[in-house]
């Protein structure tokens, strides 16, 4: 219970401007399910995608064909044990995955029962970092 109260106090405090307040406020009331459908019907019509652009460009990279990364294999980044400083791994887990805190939580939380795979088909050599920074945080990995 007390590690979810500290997940909650990191949450960042973000200053709306008053004109954005009403939609900001409905946003926050709807249910995943809509959520997630506003986000497709807002990329569709603008033409413009959620998904970050650093995660984008690694995976719309033109050539980047295994064959280009000099025979180097993809591997997939498998968490499986949180170690001490859960809070600390749900961080890094978040930073790697762009997804959301609860998100994350709960994976970091699920690998207690049994290995989960944070991030599929990666190269070697950023699977590796991945890796480092996972078990700075006191997490225990694999490459698979």
């Amino acid at each position: 219970m007390a590690e979810e109260e500290k997940v909650k106090e990191e949450k960042k405090e973000v200053e709306v401007p008053e004109n954005l307040k009403k939609i900001v406020k409905e946003i926050e009331e709807m249910k995943l399910i809509d959520l997630a459908q506003l986000v497709k019907v807002l990329e569709e019509k603008f033409g413009v995608s959620a998904m970050p652009m650093m995660a984008m460009s690694m995976a719309t990279a033109p050539g980047a064909a295994p064959a280009e990364s000099g025979g180097k294999a993809k591997v997939n980044v498998v968490l499986t044990a949180s170690g001490e400083k859960k809070i600390d791994v749900i961080k890094v887990v978040k930073e790697i995955t762009q997804q959301g805190l609860k998100e994350c939580k709960d994976l970091v939380d699920a690998s207690a029962n049994e290995p989960k795979v944070i991030k599929e088909g990666v190269k070697k050599e950023e699977a590796e970092e991945m890796k480092k920074k996972l078990e700075a945080a006191g997490a225990k990995v694999e490459l698979k």
